[in-house]
């Protein structure tokens, strides 16, 4: 019995700890600004006509400098996943979610296609971070070629 006790109360702690190293690490994450909820569905065939919900991946989107990094929410790693260079993103398409892709991304988001060093990708934010995420890809320096269709 005070063994059963024992391991309960060792498994809820390790539960505890996990959720707070999640938020710790968001946090984290967070702390130098220009975040944003995305969703990242990465090297989509462009022979897809009906888009599904399957490939989404859940994350958290950081501006740094000339680029975007882009985090998985569910994941301990301190380092991003992706890493979008601003020059090389160039954007396809503008859409809503279609048929399982709703249930599957947040509500309200919207997709963008875009293309990035030649693989296509897909991002869902909200309408708000959307306009931001655009607003900085015009926003490149002189000189730099930029892709927003």
């Amino acid at each position: 019995m005070v063994l059963a006790l024992l391991v309960s109360g060792a498994v809820v702690v390790l539960v505890l700890l996990g959720l707070f190293v999640f938020g710790l690490r968001r946090r984290l994450i967070q702390r130098s600004g220009g975040t944003f909820d995305c969703s990242l569905r990465w090297d989509v065939r462009e022979d897809e006509r009906e888009p599904s919900g399957k490939g989404w991946i859940y994350g958290v989107a950081r501006y740094n400098g000339d680029r975007v990094e882009w985090f998985r929410v569910f994941s301990y790693a301190p380092r991003p996943r992706r890493f979008l260079e601003r020059s090389a993103i160039e954007v396809v398409e503008r859409r809503t979610p279609q048929g399982e892709e709703e249930l599957a991304l947040l509500s309200d988001s919207v997709v963008l296609v875009c293309c990035h060093s030649g693989t296509r990708l897909e991002l869902a934010m909200s309408e708000d971070a959307l306009t931001g995420f655009l607003a900085w890809l015009e926003a490149a320096p002189p000189g730099q070629r930029v892709n927003v269709a």
